[in-house]
């Protein structure tokens, strides 16, 4: 996997990622570069200067600002486990469920979303989704390498796994009741829809409840990393709240 951009090289240097080589631009200096380079070198990692017309051929358009790390592809988590150990230590949990959520720009704004709110999980279905990608990475500005992502074959079978185990899992809809009037304190999962198509009316019936964001303009939806961002931030909100 690519890591493009330096937020996205430097946060993986921090987190301690599997990074195999540190590909820098040979003919561009800047503070930051060269504060990641010293970083790579004390881990260790291999690191080529190459000229700019290699960087932007491998970075496919985005905006590589001299500097890609080839790092091994990302291990997705076990969900069981993150319920497990949440448990263990006695931790009110957050998961998000993306639904069909294809667009990996919208998958890396959400994990970002993820990281910055204290989500616990961020599930993704093995089809009919965007999985960790280049650009998911890169538009997560390195918070993939902090949020737990997790693969799941069945995201309705995963509805049925967290309602056993105790979770309050609310679908998101315009045609839901204001998220206002929804407890969201908890353990709770929300169930994101992917861009056109939303929830999937099964996955919505298999959810305790189904919410909405108040909208007062012309414009009858939302982005889904924007919903995502609105919803969580209202749990910690009920949260702090409660507390």
């Amino acid at each position: 996997m690519l890591e493009i951009g330096k937020n996205a090289v430097n946060e993986a240097l921090e987190a301690g990622a599997n990074i195999e080589k540190l590909c820098v631009q040979k003919d561009l200096r800047s503070d930051a570069l060269s504060r990641i380079v010293k970083k790579a070198r004390e881990r260790g990692v291999k690191i080529i200067f190459t000229d700019k017309a290699w960087l932007d051929k491998n970075a496919g358009g985005a905006a590589h600002q001299g500097v890609i790390a080839v790092s091994s592809e990302y291990k997705y988590y076990d969900l069981e486990e993150i319920v497990s150990a949440a448990r263990a230590a006695g931790k009110q949990m957050t998961i998000l469920l993306l639904d069909g959520v294809e667009d990996p720009h919208n998958l890396g704004a959400i994990i970002r979303v993820a990281d910055c709110a204290g989500v616990d999980a961020v599930v993704v279905p093995k089809h009919r989704g965007c999985g960790v990608t280049d650009a998911v990475s890169k538009t997560s500005a390195g918070a993939v390498q902090y949020v737990k992502v997790a693969k799941v074959t069945n995201i309705n079978d995963t509805v049925r796994y967290l309602r056993e185990e105790g979770f309050t899992v609310f679908a998101t809809d315009m045609d839901g009741k204001s998220m206002y009037s929804a407890d969201l304190t908890g353990d709770i999962a929300i169930i994101i829809g992917g861009e056109g198509n939303g929830v999937h009316a099964l996955t919505k019936k298999l959810a305790d409840g189904i919410i909405a964001i108040p909208q007062f303009g012309r414009v009858n939806s939302l982005n889904a990393s924007v919903a995502a961002g609105v919803v969580v931030y209202e749990a910690v909100r009920q949260r702090e709240k409660h507390d």
